[in-house]
């Protein structure tokens, strides 16, 4: 009856509470006690519910329990049949985020073909916010300093609680509407660091859904640099901090200031360059009027008042070049190359002394070779033999005669002696070694 009454009575309850004396048997069921700083329950969750359960519990976790009141009357204890578990605070949110964040991934939201560019300049951003949070005032500092021109709209919404998920939606879906009426370009949907579950309204399914359908490319900046968002993997650009946000978003103007610069400086050169054209000219029609009337000289009047205000500009601009002269002067004299030409003429006086020995040596070692070459050639000589009263025939045609077949009697040969030559004509030609009988 007790059973009976606990189990009519409370069919379906819902408990938080913390895990202990948590036993898993080789059955499979589980048993635990839940309790608080006041109160504890027993529970028991058989094995064809818990294999639903997606987390391990333990002993000290925080967790809800859906189930039913009913009596063991093994003990005499009323119980809890528990019939699902989850993980309590940002647990639960971690699995939700989980969840959301695998289903809108395989539907192709977080698709980086789908993605719109986020531009490093736009004339006019809507910031999506509250109007009282750091991010507001960071973005504003960051747009201040970078390029004060940009104008910012902000659509204030709350960021946290349970209304805030809707207002994040209206707000950039508002925006979208009135784009044109605004003259909106894109938005930055941006708050502070906080836990997971302050930062729940952006990781809403809705919002993400806002953000996908976007036409104004959507800049999410929620958080620190380690929070991450449904609604940073849906945007268009994740940026880590709202100043972080506002930075990507924005020139440096002191980019175009440089510009303006450069401009400025060519402009000049080419007004220069058209004042001494102008002076030249005016000059050749000077030197043109040789016999000015009234009306010559009103133009001459005007032509010298020209002059001298062409003479005034060059003046000033002497006078700025000058100055700039002096300080490159200043700035050369300061980095004056002297004690480096100095070093190296140094280091070249002391290469040509190295250079001039070794040449020194090098030659006296080639002199002493072809001095001992000199000698081995004159002992191989075969005209040092003619020293020692030995001769050299050719005939003539230049040709040394090697043996008597080479001429024949009323030849013209040619003897050279150590000391001049002789030209004889053969009378006779012996055959064979001398003393020997020979034909003639």
């Amino acid at each position: 009856m007790a059973r009976s009454i606990l189990e009519s009575n409370f069919p379906a309850v819902i408990v938080a509470g913390e895990i202990s004396n948590l036993a898993a048997p080789a059955s499979g069921h589980w048993y635990l006690t839940l309790k608080d700083k006041t109160a504890q329950i027993r529970c028991a969750m058989f094995r064809g519910n818990n294999m639903a359960v997606r987390f391990k519990p333990a002993n000290g976790s925080q967790v809800i329990v859906k189930g039913r009141l009913s009596i063991y009357e093994g003990r005499g204890d009323y119980q809890l049949i528990a019939d699902s578990m989850e993980e309590a605070g940002d647990g639960a949110l971690q699995r939700a985020f989980e969840e959301l964040k695998t289903r809108l991934q395989a539907e192709g939201l977080f698709a980086q073909e789908g993605k719109q560019e986020v531009l490093p300049r736009y004339d006019h951003i809507g910031v999506v916010t509250s109007p009282t949070g750091a991010a507001i005032q960071d973005i504003l500092s960051v747009f201040g300093r970078r390029f004060p021109a940009t104008r910012i709209t902000l659509l204030p919404v709350m960021v946290q609680g349970s209304d805030a998920a809707g207002q994040i939606v209206s707000a950039i879906e508002t925006a979208n509407r009135h784009r044109g009426i605004l003259d909106l370009q894109a938005l930055i949907l941006t708050r502070g660091g906080g836990s997971l579950e302050d930062l729940q309204a952006f990781n809403e399914e809705s919002v993400a859904r806002a953000i996908f359908a976007s036409e104004l490319p959507v800049t999410s900046a929620v958080g620190h640099e380690i929070d991450f968002t449904i609604a940073d993997f849906v945007a268009d650009l994740r940026a880590p901090t709202p100043s972080s946000a506002a930075e990507q978003m924005s020139p440096d103007q002191q980019d175009y200031f440089q510009l303006l610069e450069a401009h400025r400086i060519q402009l000049r050169g080419a007004i220069g360059q058209v004042l001494r054209q102008a002076r030249q000219a005016l000059a050749w029609s000077i030197k043109q009027l040789k016999h000015p009337d009234r009306r010559l000289q009103e133009h001459a009047q005007n032509l010298d008042r020209l002059e001298n205000r062409l003479r005034l500009a060059i003046s000033n601009n002497v006078h700025s070049q000058s100055g700039n002269l002096k300080q490159l002067t200043r700035s050369l004299l300061a980095h004056s190359p002297a004690q480096r030409l100095q070093r190296l003429k140094s280091q070249l006086e002391n290469t040509i002394k190295s250079l001039t020995q070794s040449t020194r040596v090098l030659f006296k070692a080639r002199q002493a070779s072809l001095t001992e070459l000199s000698r081995s050639l004159n002992s191989v000589n075969p005209l040092s033999t003619l020293g020692r009263g030995y001769s050299i025939t050719y005939d003539d045609s230049a040709k040394v005669i090697r043996h008597s077949d080479d001429v024949k009697p009323g030849s013209k040969i040619l003897s050279r002696l150590d000391q001049g030559q002789i030209t004889s004509v053969v009378e006779s030609v012996l055959n064979g070694e001398p003393g020997e009988d020979s034909n003639l």
